[in-house]
């Protein structure tokens, strides 16, 4: 297996991870807070929580942008066998576009931390990007990424422990 790394450049919020959240109103030991749309489901395919109440840190990063698709795309379809040649992918990115802003992981695929971000630029070892400092001064207020990022923010239902959306540098490698 390779090993690969890359640059990411986002404007959003960092949320950290299952290693160390970066949010406000955890658990006595870090944990999350209580989410509706995190709880874990059951082995049996079915959409339903399980009993005891456990939430699925680990899909984070599944759970929250299909509950965003849903509550703030207002896209709630499932895909079925041959969705695709019925315009699912036009609905679903129409709906993306919607919400704005993306889940992005950050440190590596075997222990991920997140951002919520309304613009990333991601950078692959030994490529480069140009980038024009006059769009990391003006695009966030003329596109209105803040509002989006607090749209995004009330419909998870949590609190970044950082008070305001600012450019985040991260790294992300795979393999490790």
């Amino acid at each position: 297996m390779g090993r690969s790394t890359d640059a990411i450049l986002a404007y959003g919020y960092d949320l950290g991870g299952p290693d160390e959240w970066r949010l406000k109103d955890l658990g006595k030991w870090g944990q999350l807070p209580e989410l509706e749309w995190l709880k874990a489901t059951g082995d049996d395919d079915q959409d339903e929580p399980d009993t005891d109440d456990e939430y699925d840190e680990e899909d984070f990063h599944g759970r929250a942008e299909e509950h965003l698709l849903r509550t703030v795309g207002g896209f709630t379809e499932e895909w079925t066998e041959g969705a695709g040649a019925t315009g699912y992918f036009d609905r679903r990115n129409a709906a993306e576009k919607r919400v704005g802003v993306q889940i992005r992981d950050y440190c590596s695929d075997g222990s991920p931390s997140y951002l919520l971000a309304a613009h990333t630029i991601r950078v692959a070892r030994g490529d480069i990007e140009h980038i024009d400092p006059a769009d990391l001064l003006h695009r966030p207020a003329t596109e209105d990424w803040d509002s989006r990022l607090v749209v995004a923010l009330d419909a998870l239902g949590i609190a970044p422990a950082q008070e305001t959306p600012r450019w985040l540098l991260v790294s992300y490698g795979t393999g490790f």
